[in-house]
């Protein structure tokens, strides 16, 4: 199949697009570097012995994004990663998460509709869901985002999936839990300059880049005080890409998933992986709870498992050990 990946030189496209190149498939990638860099695209090359087709598009520029459907002519498939993704940043800067992430998503769906593309892809978040009534969560728990990244993701979905009605597409929408982890190479993996999650914090913590990890809080109701969180290993993530492809070849309508694992780890459990990962150990130092934090979410992946033939394949030690090989061998990401 011929896919358009937006969002393409991004961490969880550049591990998708391996799998997807496994797979045969033809891929024409999409990015405006905002939060990612090319190198990441020529890693992917590297490693994948094959040559991208590349696009430097913002999709809030309609004449570009247009143009650039018009020179391709067809997509058998529409894999959608472009969006702000920072909880903390869009709780500080809420109208560009909606412009950036709504508006250019809407610019997507109208591109897709004006050349006859049908089937899409959709990145979407655990976020969605708030802070949920159960947990492990199923995908027809209650959507009740709590903050604008959250939001924009939920407002993504429901806009997607009543054009997918109007105009007869076929939808896979994925909600991700929390990816963690690179590639087996250490040639792929996360590169963020100011970490906004746990994993790349600690890993930058114990490379000596910064000083410890705060724990925000060790009163929640858990095992050890700290909160649990599903973390799924990236590759896990981006097979879970290749499976929903091959839901769109073999089935119509729209279909919603959970990608996680359905096991939890705390904080303090995260750390102490880290730890004998990399060898020594991990300082941190206990902090106050952060607002709108919550004490657990969990997958139920039971439906993914089910319909899309997927299940995680790897467990804890992968994801750290991946992540420390990463951070070993590119101490400064991408940007050396």
């Amino acid at each position: 199949m011929k896919i358009l990946i937006t969002g393409g030189a991004g961490y969880i496209a550049s591990h998708t697009n391996i799998e997807l190149l496994k797979e045969g498939h033809d891929l024409i990638l999409l990015d405006n570097f905002c939060n990612s860099v090319p190198e990441s695209v020529k890693r992917v090359e590297e490693l994948s012995g094959k040559k991208l087709k590349f696009y430097e598009i913002d999709l809030l520029e309609v004449d570009k994004l247009d143009k650039m459907f018009a020179e391709e002519k067809y997509f058998d498939a529409v894999i959608h990663f472009a969006a702000l993704k920072a909880v903390g940043e869009s709780v500080e800067k809420p109208l560009d998460y909606y412009e950036n992430n709504i508006a250019g998503s809407l610019n997507l769906y109208k591109a897709m509709k004006k050349y006859g593309v049908k089937n899409f892809v959709f990145s979407s978040s655990a976020t969605v869901y708030g802070d949920p009534e159960e947990t492990p969560v199923k995908e027809d728990a209650r959507i009740g985002a709590t903050n604008p990244y959250g939001h924009t993701k939920a407002m993504m979905e429901q806009i997607l999936l009543d054009a997918a009605q109007a105009y007869n597409w076929n939808v896979v929408i994925l909600r991700y839990f929390n990816p963690v982890g690179a590639h087996g190479s250490g040639r792929i993996g996360e590169d963020p300059e100011y970490p906004a999650n746990l994993l790349p914090f600690v890993s930058q913590v114990a490379a000596g880049i910064r000083e410890k990890v705060i724990v925000f809080g060790d009163d929640w109701d858990t095992i050890d005080g700290t909160g649990v969180r599903d973390y799924i290993h990236i590759v896990d993530l981006a097979k879970a890409h290749v499976k929903a492809v091959d839901k769109l070849s073999n089935d119509k309508g729209s279909f919603i998933y959970n990608i996680g694992t359905g096991r939890g780890y705390t904080v303090l459990e995260m750390i102490k992986a880290f730890s004998k990962a990399c060898g020594h150990e991990v300082p941190y130092e206990v902090g106050p709870r952060r607002a709108g934090d919550i004490a657990e979410v969990l997958a139920d992946p039971t439906k993914a498992n089910n319909e899309l033939g997927w299940k995680a394949e790897y467990g804890l030690e992968d994801m750290v050990n991946s992540a420390w090989k990463w951070q070993s061998m590119n101490p400064k990401g991408y940007r050396e």
